[in-house]
């Protein structure tokens, strides 16, 4: 991992949490205190606690984020929240094509960049997901399908204080699968050239995350691939322990 990158860590809590859930994250908080310098932590709750939590979270050092965000700034999109209502909210950062939502909802790359370059316009990072199914894997499209993702969800302009990419094997989330470290290195060594290659010194400095069923049993040995930045989290982002077990590795 590059000297000058503070790695990050994310817990995506999808649709899980209420409002009793606010002191969980006072424990996430508490046990932030530690990686102050070291690591950096966001928290994205469902919207309905991005209020709460962001009160709860304001001058600790971990910011929290939200899981989506419409394209457009306002209008007549029943049940969508633009990233400009995020950052009303006191959010910091959104997650953008996330596979749940390309998925169930087709999102395609064309769309997750909009929503990235709205991100931007609210002045939230944009934490950007991308990632190979089991057949393309298989069938060794890997590189191919990443690359392509890369290059259709990211907006021109990208910088490394706006930016997050997290590569997230799909057919890793959730199910206990993970890929190799070797896998891994191939994966991220090659975002990493694409990235410089577009955005040049910025592209060296953007960060990297690795997603899909990292826990803390597994936690350093992926993490510290070289050119992986840190951590989507997702089921393991429910467990206070799990989390900033993940994150100690970093301490």
């Amino acid at each position: 991992m590059a000297a000058n990158i503070i790695p990050l860590v994310a817990g995506n809590w999808k649709m899980n949490g209420r409002a009793a859930s606010r002191g969980e994250l006072t424990k996430i908080i508490a046990g932030a205190k530690a990686l102050t310098g070291k690591a950096d932590l966001i928290v994205c709750p469902p919207a309905t606690l991005i209020a709460s939590f962001s009160s709860a979270a304001q001058g600790s050092g971990v910011t929290i984020g939200g899981q989506d965000c419409h394209a457009e700034a306002s209008g007549a999109h029943t049940g969508d929240i633009s990233a400009e209502m995020l950052a009303d909210a006191g959010a910091g950062a959104v997650i953008v094509g996330h596979s749940e939502r390309r998925k169930d909802h087709h999102e395609t790359d064309a769309q997750v960049r909009a929503k990235a370059k709205a991100a931007w316009r609210a002045g939230l990072i944009a934490i950007v997901c991308i990632g190979e199914q089991r057949a393309e894997r298989e069938a060794g499209n890997t590189l191919e399908v990443v690359g392509r993702q890369l290059g259709g969800s990211l907006p021109d302009g990208a910088t490394a204080e706006k930016l997050v990419i997290a590569y997230e094997p799909v057919w890793a989330i959730g199910t206990g699968l993970t890929p190799t470290p070797g896998d891994v290195a191939e994966v991220h060594a090659f975002l990493r050239n694409r990235l410089t290659q577009r955005f040049h010194a910025g592209g060296k400095r953007m960060r990297v995350l690795y997603g899909g069923s990292v826990k803390p049993a597994n936690a350093k040995e992926l993490l510290t691939v070289p050119e992986v930045n840190g951590a989507l989290v997702g089921g393991a982002a429910l467990k206070v322990e799990d989390f900033l077990g993940i994150a100690s590795i970093y301490r």
